[in-house]
């Protein structure tokens, strides 16, 4: 492969990798806005609307490891053709369905082509980066720009022109990047490359297995925060920021993910050159006191702490990234993220149902956020147990 297609193909590659990461993250939060109008649009609860997106989620991670080998072993490019054009036409089908048993059942669909994204699209991004650590914090930021936007999306096109526009319009233009992507890879724009661009020494086998058994504590628990924030805020926001109701919600949902988002570029320049591993603890450490703040509360202070608390979450995800990618070989690193988002999109995704089961005991947010101060001190705890880093000065990059 010449230097100037294996450049072009990495910024291909950079580009289509930020758009995908966005979409993987911009349903979700659009459901969970949604959520507030869908109970007098069907005639359920708020807690069983919430339930409706369960078997969505435990598709969006359990299927991960999957889609990673067959990007290891099939194709990269061809199951991030896959995953645009089957997420596209599953959005559409959520904006289509009838009745909350159809409804379900479009959005573990949704959940099961967005499990495509992360094992294969981040991969994808990893082999083609030099500077590893930039690229995932970049990526990120895309990540943490679909939960932003859903908030103005799903506010603006509810208002507009009802709940199921707000699926169906983004899924329009996640269906047209699927077929813009078709068009990259027959012209070569895209190609496929099972080589990192600038590859890094492999971990000793002890290395790898202490790695991973702290790495799949530390995700695990970390997902958890992730995963229940994120259908806690909106409500959050309706309850304790005034008399604005849905645009409070929707709107503050959108400052959170927004400015989080951002953070991580710097978290993923300072990982290149700093320790991930401290970078990672630090992250975790300062989520403690941010969540116990979320648990109490109120008016523009909520606002102001649940952007610091969800922007440290955020912060941790290139280090975390770098980490993994650092102790699997390359031949497996789809693989290995595949089963990272068993945990922390899998697992964790439990954090849903575990909202609205302690806000159906009567629990309250109080109770949510100091459950997840307790997980953000473990993940801190755990990554203390990490291997010491070494000098891992790069070795020299793979020929083109």
């Amino acid at each position: 492969m010449s230097s100037a297609v294996s450049q072009r193909s990495a910024q291909a590659s950079l580009a289509f990798s930020c758009a995908g990461h966005a979409y993987a993250h911009i349903f979700e939060p659009i459901f969970f806005i949604v959520a507030l109008v869908l109970p007098g649009e069907m005639g359920l609860s708020y807690e069983e609307v919430l339930a409706l997106i369960v078997a969505g989620k435990l598709l969006y991670g359990l299927p991960a490891p999957l889609a990673g080998w067959l990007g290891d072993r099939w194709s990269t490019v061809g199951m991030m053709a896959v995953y645009f054009i089957g997420l596209g036409v599953a959005a559409i089908g959520v904006g289509l369905a009838q009745g909350p048993v159809m409804l379900a059942v479009a959005l573990g669909f949704m959940g099961l082509f967005g499990s495509i994204y992360h094992p294969v699209g981040i991969a994808w991004l990893v082999r083609n980066a030099v500077d590893k650590g930039k690229a995932i914090g970049l990526n990120g930021v895309f990540g943490g720009v679909g939960p932003a936007l859903a908030g103005v999306v799903a506010g603006g096109l509810i208002a507009v022109s009802g709940w199921r526009a707000a699926f169906i319009v983004p899924g329009v233009v996640v269906l047209g990047t699927g077929l813009l992507f078709l068009v990259m890879l027959a012209r070569g724009v895209v190609v496929e490359t099972k080589d990192d661009r600038k590859p890094e020494p492999v971990a000793d086998r002890g290395e790898t297995v202490r790695a991973g058994i702290v790495l799949s504590v530390t995700m695990l628990c970390a997902g958890l925060v992730y995963q229940a924030t994120q259908p806690s805020l909106p409500k959050l926001f309706e309850e304790r920021l005034g008399d604005f109701g849905l645009l409070a919600a929707a709107g503050g949902v959108t400052v959170v993910y927004l400015l989080a988002g951002l953070t991580q570029i710097l978290a993923g320049h300072l990982a290149d050159r700093m320790s991930p591993k401290r970078i990672y603890m630090v992250a975790a450490l300062i989520q403690v006191p941010l969540l116990l703040g979320l648990a109490h509360a109120s008016g523009l202070g909520l606002l102001l702490v649940a952007v610091l608390a969800v922007s440290f979450n955020m912060a941790g995800i290139p280090a975390e990234n770098l980490l993994l990618s650092r102790y699997t070989p390359s031949k497996w690193r789809g693989t290995a993220f595949g089963l990272k988002f068993v945990l922390s999109f899998g697992v964790s995704g439990l954090g849903v149902p575990m909202v609205s089961l302690i806000r159906g005991w009567g629990g309250g947010f109080e109770t949510v956020f100091t459950v997840l101060a307790v997980s953000a001190a473990l993940v801190a705890l755990a990554a203390w147990q990490l291997p010491a880093e070494r000098d891992r000065d790069a070795v020299p990059a793979a020929a083109e």
